[in-house]
Order: C-alpha cells, then structure tokens, then sequence
C-alpha cells in the first residue's frame, strides 16, 4: 500500500519531534522535578579539601597538603604515639590557599601507631 504524496511526510515529521533533545522543548513546557531532588537543590557536589600524603620515618611524621579547590582549607596533623607514656601531638591549624601546598611536620618520642589529617574550612 501506498501512501499518497501528501500524508508521505507526516511520519518523517513525527519521527524529527520525537527525537529532539530535552533542550529543544519550548520554555514553557511543564518541567517535572525528580522525585529525589527538591526543587532549587543542587545536585553538584561541594567540592572542598586538599589532599594530602603523610609519611611515616620512624618516630617523625612529614605530610604534604595541597589544595586544589577555591575555599581555604585549614588542616592539621594529629599523631597517636604507640607507648602509653608519649603524648599524642596535633599540629598547629595551617591554612592551604588556592593552588597551595603546605608542609606540617611531628613526632613521638618511640613509635607511631596512627596518622591521620583534618580538615576545616577557613572563614
């Protein structure tokens, strides 16, 4: 069966508003939130926080933070000591400005059983 020569090109023109993007629809077409997303939320993440490696020489700590994100990151190195008797130490608060790297140094007087870093965002 044929189609005649004027209804020939209503299924091509079906086929081209079916397949157009999301972008293309006019802005005053009804838009449906996602039923997770509160409307105005958004879904990008924070990105904050400077990474940052520790190594561990014996009895002395050295870590290396670098930030690269726009916020400030405050960090600071805390060391649990592995004898009873040797005082655990948290470093000083350093700031890491955009596109910075700082440099926190410590130590035990014996053994070190843990390493880790904070981070806090500076005001």
């Amino acid at each position: 069966m044929r189609l005649s020569r004027s209804l020939a090109p209503l299924p091509v023109a079906l086929a081209l508003v079916l397949s157009l993007p999301y972008a293309a629809l006019p802005y005053d077409a009804p838009v449906h939130a996602h039923a997770r997303v509160e409307a105005g939320a958004s879904p990008s993440p924070v990105r904050f926080g400077a990474s940052c490696r520790t190594a561990v020489r014996g009895s002395q700590v050295v870590a290396h933070c670098h930030n690269p994100y726009v916020d400030i990151d405050r960090v600071r190195l805390h060391i649990e000591c592995a004898r009873w008797w040797d005082i655990d130490t948290d470093s000083a608060p350093a700031d890491a400005w955009p596109a910075m790297t700082v440099r926190l140094t410590g130590r035990c007087w014996k053994e070190i059983r843990s390493v880790w870093i904070s981070h806090q965002k500076a005001r």
